[in-house]
């Protein structure tokens, strides 16, 4: 029998139901979507449970679930067809007793690829500019209705895209369909139009512009060369009060015209003539490119999640003006005043001002050693036909705090400008908070930088470059699964890490790869492919989704991308030596097999920027980059080959492939061995002897136990050496903190912290930035910028506040949060810490505060939960699910 607490739990039902996909307004599902839900805190150890759904109007048979199963649930019904609308519920079963049912929790099953019925059209192109310069297209159709009762619009495209019926707009999503690999991969978005369609004469348009198809790719802005062909595929359902239903699909009834959309692409900008004459319709073409199989994306839309007004407004010139909105964000400007008809707007976009208060993007050129410059531009542009006209460039996205606004011969009220913030919509799913404004500010800009790359797929900057280099996601994947629930978005960008696979294991420095390395293996850059730390998020990533979220289909759908990188890693080590090893002996030691040292590898990365006597930067890459490109990484990608072979041991095992297990686990001890053989010089000391070196090893378990305080001790003598400064750059950074506090030297940890002068994170603070910075000095004393202001590896610091000062970790053996602990680590002064974290199993929520000599915790423990409390003095406490408060010293002495 059940006790009082636990009924009342009980009474209150399972809730936030959910099923393992994306959507807009109508969330939708592929055939088999995964369900899950949360249990009530205080149901208890509950045995059981039962799913009922309702698909179009019919009730399947309830179908019983086990104890504790309440996550990705495969789906135990009939496999869903395209279209088919589905409400479901839940209730558990503690002892004898059912909880309430659930509220009823909706989705519909998209158009499934063999149901398309609809043509691939795409629009005729009479002058063409070349990338980058190219306008956009209006393919439309009309059509009668009557008696309407229900209408879903079915639509993708290879290109960028928005819809309107009636001239209203359908959907909230942005840059659609989203960054794919073209080539294999492209979804579909829907909507529930039933609203916007008449009886009568009913007009369906489609505005379409390059995209991430065929426009500008990376910081040499080519050409993306997925196709030279845009198209879209759409398919309006519409089901009639009779019961009838209709289908008017993309086919040769429609016509194809050019837009007031005069000049799009995604990296340079948009331009809008609102007096442009738009060319006469003619039919589209029909049949043109045969895209790949249509799919429904696992992750949230990209939508406009905030908008925000200038904080500061400039006048620089009588017909120019410069805007500051306060954050470095991803987006574009609305503006809701045009001027009068013929009035020319521009708009350039950027992340600095000079010390001459104009808008600076020069820090964000590109050059390449005896190649031209390429000049950094943002710009929109619009011109007025003098109605109420409001400008949204729809078509690009931007990567900016502060705009330039010039307007000639007209007025410009600086009021009308509103940052419009678009991103892919996360959910939120944790916060921290403490005694500390600094803190809690660097936790803010971390936060908004991550939120500033994460467009459809995690970016490097939203500027620049707008590449998903697979190095910074790899590094970042752990964060960003304590700030936002990103296991769809992750999902989606591992299926363009898949696709963009190179035959021989590879895995691409960025995917989706508009470069198309794959295809063109005698480019420079396709020899700069396969880098340690950068292709091991094909590992990396998939595991970190696993531990956060317990979804062992993340690592089953890339096993085998898995194996063929570790295979291909393997492969180099055997064939490839680095030239100072052949100049040591000619033939290999034994152990040589297993280093990887002889092929390309970015390395550590951005570490500090040493000076000259004069203060001048000595970039490495830029003042030896020969030097650089010869130099031994072999530590790195020995270390990275052991962490991916080790990773792929654990996911055979966990994936029942025991044999497996057992030979990647044999093959990662036999690289462990190597590398301690090669690059660990005795007494836990480093060959490298560098910062970075030391916290890789700590890190990755690469130094014997025996050894592994002495590795530490050496690793704050550099730091201390330093003047009390980091050294690490862009792999070891975000494991710096913790493995010095794990080692038992938080206050190290906390000092480098709160460090202020460069290389720091509060410095970053200092010089007013409001997200992460590339560079460690991104804003010199001069005020001078220096590379992207918006670059969110280095923010992964922030996980340390959530693991340590927190003090919110999952236990080794856990998945999903299924146990944890609660062991605060304060230091630098903190008085008290708070923040919560959302898990799979239910929200954990956090609080502890110092008095005196006296530490106090307050915690909030899920369902199905088990967590220990572990207080600075060495007591600890098992915490059930519910509230716990303890109090205990804030030292052992």
């Amino acid at each position: 029998m059940t006790n009082a607490s636990n009924l009342a739990a009980l009474a209150s039902g399972p809730h936030d139901l959910r099923i393992d996909s994306g959507g807009d307004d109508v969330i939708v599902s592929e055939a088999t979507p995964r369900l899950s839900f949360l249990v009530p805190v205080g149901a208890g150890e509950w045995t059981g449970g039962e799913l009922e759904a309702i698909v179009d109007g019919d009730r399947r048979a309830a179908v019983p679930i086990g104890a504790g199963d309440h996550l990705l649930i495969d789906w135990p019904w009939a496999p869903l067809t395209s279209g088919q609308r589905v409400r479901w519920r839940v209730r558990v079963q503690t002892g004898d007793a059912f909880s309430e049912w659930s509220q009823w929790s909706s989705f519909e099953c998209g158009l499934l690829d063999v149901d398309w019925s609809a043509q691939w059209i795409s629009p005729v192109e009479h002058d063409d500019p070349g990338y980058g310069a190219r306008g956009a297209h209006t393919l439309a159709r009309s059509f009668e209705a009557a008696d309407v009762v229900s209408a879903r619009l079915y639509s993708t495209a290879l290109g960028v895209y928005s819809v309107t019926v009636n001239g209203r707009r359908v959907g909230t999503s942005e840059l659609a369909p989203g960054s794919t690999s073209y080539d294999r991969t492209v979804y579909a978005q829907a909507a529930d139009v039933t609203s916007l369609v008449d009886d009568g004469d009913n007009a369906l348009a489609i505005e379409l512009s390059d995209g991430w198809y065929r426009g500008q790719v990376g910081a040499f802005r080519l050409p993306a060369g997925w196709g030279t062909t845009l198209a879209v595929r759409a398919e309006l359902h519409l089901e009639l009060s009779d019961g009838t239903r209709r289908v008017i699909g993309t086919d040769g009834e429609w016509s194809s015209t050019s837009s007031n959309i005069t000049r799009a692409d995604l990296m340079d900008g948009q331009t809008t003539d609102h007096l442009a004459v738009v060319r006469a319709p003619e039919p589209v073409i029909v049949g043109a490119v045969d895209g790949p199989p249509i799919s429904w994306s696992p992750a949230p839309p990209v939508r406009v999640v905030d908008t925000l007004d200038a904080v500061g407004a400039t006048r620089i010139a009588d017909d120019t003006w410069v805007l500051d909105f306060g954050q470095n964000a991803s987006g574009w400007i609305r503006l809701a005043d045009l001027g009068p008809a013929g009035a020319r707007t521009v708009i350039d976009y950027g992340e600095h001002v000079g010390t001459d208060g104009d808008l600076d993007t020069s820090h964000l050129d590109s050059s390449k050693p005896g190649e031209a410059g390429m000049v950094f531009v943002q710009r929109d542009e619009v011109v007025s036909s003098g109605a109420d006209e409001v400008f949204e460039p729809r078509h690009t996205v931007h990567g900016f705090q502060y705009v330039r606004v010039r307007r000639a011969g007209a007025a410009f009220e600086p009021a009308t400008a509103q940052m419009r913030v678009v991103q892919t919509d996360l959910r939120r799913t944790a916060s921290f908070e403490s005694s500390d404004p600094d803190l809690n500010r660097l936790h803010e800009i971390a936060d908004w930088s991550f939120r500033g790359n994460a467009v459809d797929v995690p970016t490097d900057c939203p500027t620049r470059e707008r590449l998903a280099w697979t190095g910074d996601y790899q590094v970042f994947a752990p964060t960003a699964a304590r700030l936002y629930d990103v296991l769809g978005f992750t999902r989606k960008w591992l299926r363009s890490v898949r696709d963009d696979q190179l035959d021989d294991g590879r895995i691409a420095n960025f995917s989706p790869d508009g470069r198309r390395i794959k295809l063109n293996l005698a480019d420079q850059f396709a020899m700069m492919t396969g880098s340690s730390g950068w292709g091991d998020a094909i590992t990396i990533v998939p595991w970190e989704m696993y531990l956060a979220y317990g979804d062992t289909e993340v690592l089953a759908e890339n096993w085998d991308a898995m194996v063929r990188w570790v295979q291909w890693q393997l492969g180099a080590a055997r064939a490839n030596r680095h030239h100072s090893r052949i100049e040591r002996s000619a033939d290999p030691q034994p152990h040589e097999e297993h280093l990887w040292d002889g092929t390309f590898h970015w390395g550590e990365w951005t570490e500090p920027v040493p000076k000259a006597e004069d203060g001048s930067r000595l970039d490495p890459i830029k003042t030896n980059p020969m030097a650089w490109f010869m130099a031994d990484k072999g530590e790195v990608g020995t270390a990275y080959l052991y962490r991916s072979a080790r990773i792929l041991a654990d996911t055979a095992a966990v994936l029942g492939r025991q044999e497996e297990a057992s030979a990647y686990a044999a093959i990662a001890e036999r690289v462990r061995e190597a590398w301690r053989i090669e690059f660990l010089a005795g007494d836990g000391r480093t060959v490298q002897d560098t910062q970075a070196a030391y916290v890789r090893a700590l890190s990755f378990g690469l130094i014997p136990e025996a050894q592994r305080a002495a590795a530490a001790e050496r690793l704050i003598a550099l730091i201390r050496a330093a003047g009390t400064h980091l050294g690490t750059g862009f792999l070891a950074t975000g494991d710096l903190l913790p493995v010095l506090a794990d080692a038992g030297h938080s206050d190290v940890a906390y000092e480098l912290l709160f460090q202020r002068s460069a290389p720091s994170w509060l410095h970053m603070i200092d010089r007013g930035a409001t997200t992460v910075w590339e560079d460690w000095e991104g804003v010199d004393d001069e005020g001078v910028a220096h590379e992207s202001l918006n670059h969110y590896s280095k923010g992964a610091v922030i996980r340390f506040l959530h693991t340590h000062t927190l003090g919110l970790r999952q236990e080794p053996e856990s998945r999903a949060w299924e146990s944890f602990v609660i062991a605060p680590v304060p230091g630098g002064g903190l008085t008290w810490a708070k923040g919560h974290l959302d898990t799979p199993q239910g929200r954990i929520a956090v609080e502890w505060r110092i008095e005196g000599e006296e530490l106090s915790i307050e915690a909030e423990i899920p369902a199905g939960t088990t967590a220990t409390v572990a207080f600075p003095d060495g007591s600890t406490h098992t915490a059930r699910p519910g509230s716990f408060a303890g109090r205990g010293r804030t030292s052992t002495s």
